[in-house]
């Protein structure tokens, strides 16, 4: 069966006024990836990222590991929500990496409670709902994995608020249940999902094989 590659990116610069930045670990856990992914005689057909620069620089270095890269396509549909917008609608605030820095367990405990309001609808504010968040995912999914035979493999690198929602929806969970899955999703993770005519089956989820061995174990992270 055609399987998509859903990716996390790579570490970022949490806490870093741009966030939207690899770090050089970052960077190191998508190439290791990607040398796994060659090891293993994975080619992908397709390669998928969103517009933000986390996701395409994960993208690129993974590819570059690979063989055959094909080339990478950049889509809007795999964008992660707007973080900063839905912290502001929930505080009032703009002032996310300054929070982050004075305490980040209490900004993660702040955040949920936006995610949570995001989520549930009632969350007021600028900022794009959920529903269009679940159904941009959706239609550059779709596109990325039409008119693909057995044996092709795609790639699509995204984020953890992506990614969660995508595998909420293939498991038909309580909508909620899409925070729990992005707040567990490490970077450069990936999930494996078997692309059938009438189904996607979730296969493996949250994997970290490239890192799995004692000399990586201090390139597990979270952001």
């Amino acid at each position: 069966m055609a399987k998509l590659f859903l990716v996390r990116h790579g570490q970022a610069a949490f806490g870093e006024d741009n966030y939207d930045q690899l770090s050089e670990l970052g960077h190191q856990q998508a190439r290791w990836l990607g040398e796994y992914f060659r090891e293993r005689g994975v080619t992908f057909k397709r390669a998928l990222a969103g517009e933000l620069m986390r996701q395409q620089d994960t993208a690129k270095s993974l590819l570059a590991a690979t063989d055959n890269p094909p080339t990478l396509d950049i889509h809007p549909g795999l964008d992660e929500y707007d973080g900063h917008a839905l912290y502001a609608s929930h505080t009032g605030s703009a002032d996310v990496a300054g929070h982050q820095k004075r305490d980040a367990v209490d900004y993660w405990r702040t955040f949920r409670g936006a995610y949570q309001g995001w989520v549930d609808g009632t969350l007021v504010g600028e900022h794009e709902s959920w529903a269009d968040f679940g159904g941009r995912i959706q239609q550059a999914l779709n596109g990325l994995c039409t008119g693909l035979s057995r044996e092709d493999n795609v790639l699509a690198v995204s984020s953890g608020g992506v990614i969660g929602t995508t595998i909420a929806g293939l498991l038909q969970t309580a909508p909620r249940s899409a925070i729990e899955l992005n707040f567990q999703f490490r970077n450069s993770a990936f999930c494996e999902i078997i692309v059938g005519r009438s189904e996607w089956r979730l296969s493996t989820f949250n994997a970290l094989p490239h890192l799995d061995r004692p000399d990586r174990r201090d390139a597990i992270t979270f952001v």
